[in-house]
């Protein structure tokens, strides 16, 4: 039973509308509603994915009324671990409407059920009863060869509505696995998009049999202590099954599988010599707000209690001493591993430590610096310009405004929370508009679809990122200037656009998958000369380039559809978009008349730049008459002496290579003659 709430709880009503248009930001807006239930689990398995609550999982439709030996049943989404250990299937109610709905306790277990009914086909071998090219087909294969090493299954329940009593649901049980339920409904989502996450705490004598041996160490200056201390394998195992990734939130990456050569040795060790695990393994990394300690009767100090644990270094140990436990049945009664816990006594400092610990503990894996990002300079220049930049008014009438940058991930609800009366919400939001928001992994997926990386894209939004700050780590960051932001909000217009346009086609699923490939397929074919600079003056693409990414979304399709196996994974695969990136595509007549005369590559030295400015500048002077000396008297600017009689155009004709040959002219006085080309433009 479903019915609305009553008002009065302004603050999840405005969270409802906010949800409404993350959702509409990714389907039309007479999309049927099925439609924008994707979507919104989409936007849902994002957050969690963000926060540690869960992999990323990847949106489907199934659902069937039981018939014969098959139960009815129903998923949304799913995701299973790399090793096989961990399922995550994903059952959504979605309502869409402005007024916040109640679900009633008879409706949710009703939708776990049907997702354990899909569970229990899948298992018993659905998919024999599919055909192979069915999306659902590869997911439920998956799951039934999986059954060997399958040990947990955490059913989530998502919705955009209000669910009470949720205590009161009893888990089934099905032989051979551990089933947890998961509720995510608008309150608890609207806690984690504002950052209000639930801190573990841990009692050791009155929950895991006594506190933990520990030696104190010295504190820093009073701003935290440390410990060192002793866990037990069975103990450090329990808490991860019971808070899972919760105990990772802080931890720069997720479970690595049992596939690396680390967690191979990890697992030799637990099976064939656990007693020296404590010699071998380098320990964890962890951080609490809080301790309270107690003289064991051994004599020794023991770490009792602790609030607001978290694993910064170390997950694949812990992760691995569960999974032996679970899977492989192994006794991890005499694992011991180390740990060094660092309390920290200021909250405010914590975003700025934590980072600094994990990147300098030394992990077992190699830690990048780019899965430290989002507090960088490349993400606060951005953000400092998405506060100031105003896009061009589209109309005379239109009112300026901006495209925010989010950051950190809350921090559009934060400011706009900021604005104390309504009057200034609505404000502050005609000026900051919904629809004009991008994330950090918004902003990876525009850019990887621009350099031709799609098949990073299709990976989901988190890893995407990873990859994204990985290569920005290994090739440099681009300077962030006006050109910049200005060029990667012309490619969020481009992005959308074409989503807005798959939606206009009356196709069936892969709508992200297609859009991403349609992007690079086009920005490939024009040499990367889509006209960012007329997009961002415009705030739109132009009909002709709309018409041409329409009919490349419509090729993007039909050519994921008809790989072998799950379309999902093969969108995945760099020979799937190397095969697509052949394709020709009948384009509309005159769509390269609306390009740029040179490329937008993102410069990443001071001489790329210089380099893009000049190729970009000197073609509107390759007619000029004038002489440098004019130039000069023009712009209030003074070049080299010795050159001021040489025509403007002498100049012009030359391409950059060209340019830096020519003797006598080094960066410095290039980058002079530039900021006067420049200067000119403008007039």
């Amino acid at each position: 039973m479903e019915e609305a709430m009553p008002n009065g709880n302004e603050a999840l009503e405005q969270f409802a509308t906010d949800v409404r248009q993350e959702v509409l930001l990714r389907c039309a807006k007479d999309a049927p509603l099925d439609q924008q239930a994707s979507a919104f689990t989409e936007w849902v398995l994002e957050q969690l994915a963000e926060h540690n609550e869960a992999d990323d999982g990847e949106v489907l439709d199934f659902r069937a009324e039981g018939r014969g030996r098959w139960p009815a049943s129903k998923i949304n989404a799913w995701a299973l671990s790399g090793d096989g250990a961990t399922l995550d299937p994903f059952v959504t109610i979605f309502h869409g409407g402005s007024e916040v709905f109640s679900v009633g306790l008879p409706e949710v277990r009703k939708q776990f059920k049907l997702l354990i009914g899909f569970l229990r086909r899948a298992r018993e071998g659905f998919h024999t009863q599919l055909q192979d090219r069915e999306h659902v087909f590869e997911v439920a294969r998956r799951i039934h060869d999986a059954a060997d090493s399958l040990t947990t299954v955490r059913l989530f329940f998502l919705t955009d509505g209000l669910v009470a009593r949720a205590d009161d649901l009893a888990e089934e049980k099905l032989a051979g696995l551990e089933l947890r339920y998961v509720l995510w409904d608008l309150r608890k989502l609207s806690q984690l998009r504002v950052g209000d996450r639930g801190v573990i705490e841990l009692d050791f004598v009155e929950d895991y049999g006594g506190s933990i041996p520990c030696l104190a160490g010295h504190g820093g200056d009073g701003e935290y202590q440390t410990y060192l201390a002793f866990i037990p394998g069975l103990v450090l195992a329990r808490m991860y099954g019971e808070h899972g990734q919760r105990l990772l939130e802080r931890n720069v990456r997720a479970f690595l599988q049992v596939k690396g050569k680390i967690n191979k040795g990890l697992q030799n060790t637990l099976r064939d010599e656990p007693t020296r695990f404590l010699a071998y393994n380098n320990g964890l990394c962890c951080t609490a707000a809080e301790v309270k300690l107690e003289r064991r009767q051994d004599g020794q100090l023991g770490l009792a209690w602790v609030r607001d644990f978290q694993i910064v270094n170390g997950g694949q140990t812990t992760a691995s001493i569960y999974h032996a436990m679970k899977k492989e049945r192994l006794d991890v009664s005499q694992v011991t591993v180390q740990v060094k816990l660092t309390v920290l006594r200021e909250l405010e400092i914590l975003t700025e430590v934590v980072p600094l610990i994990a990147k300098y503990a030394n992990s077992q894996n190699k830690v990048n610096a780019p899965d430290l990002a989002a507090n960088g300079k490349f993400h606060q220049g951005l953000q400092e310009f998405s506060r100031t930049v105003f896009a061009p008014a589209v109309t005379g009438l239109q009112s300026r405004t901006h495209w925010y940058y989010e950051r950190a991930r809350g921090s559009y609800l934060d400011d706009k929370a900021r604005q104390r009366t309504p009057a200034r919400k609505r404000d502050w939001e005609k000026i900051n508009p919904p629809d004009r928001k991008f994330t950090k992994t918004d902003l990876a997926k525009f850019e990887h679809a621009w350099i031709g990386l799609p098949y990073l894209v299709c990976m989901g939004a988190e890893k995407n990122f990873v990859r994204f700050a990985e290569r920005l780590d290994d090739e440099g960051q681009p300077e962030v200037n006006l050109d910049y932001f200005r060029h990667s909000v012309a490619k969020a217009i481009l992005w959308r656009t074409a989503e807005k346009l798959f939606d206009t086609l009356d196709l069936e699923g892969y709508r992200a998958n297609s859009v991403a490939y349609a992007v690079a397929w086009l920005a490939e074919k024009s040499g990367r000369r889509i006209d960012l600079i007329r997009t961002w003056n415009e705030q739109r693409v132009s009909p002709v380039l709309c018409e041409a990414l329409k009919l490349v979304c419509k090729a993007a399709w039909e050519h994921l559809t008809h790989q072998q196996g799950n379309v999902g994974e093969a969108s995945k695969k760099p020979d799937c978009w190397e095969a697509f990136k052949r394709k020709e595509i009948a384009l509309p007549t005159g769509w390269q008349n609306e390009l740029a005369a040179t490329a937008f590559v993102t410069p990443r030295t001071e001489e790329d730049a210089v380099a893009a400015t000049w190729e970009r500048l000197r073609h509107r002077f390759i007619s000029d008459v004038r002489t440098l000396e004019g130039l000069e008297a023009f712009t209030n600017k003074q070049w080299v002496r010795t050159r001021r009689r040489d025509a403007v155009s002498s100049y012009a004709v030359l391409t950059w290579d060209q340019l830096r040959a020519r003797p006598g002219l080094g960066l410095k006085k290039i980058r002079d003659l530039v900021e006067m080309l420049g200067i000119a433009a403008q007039e």
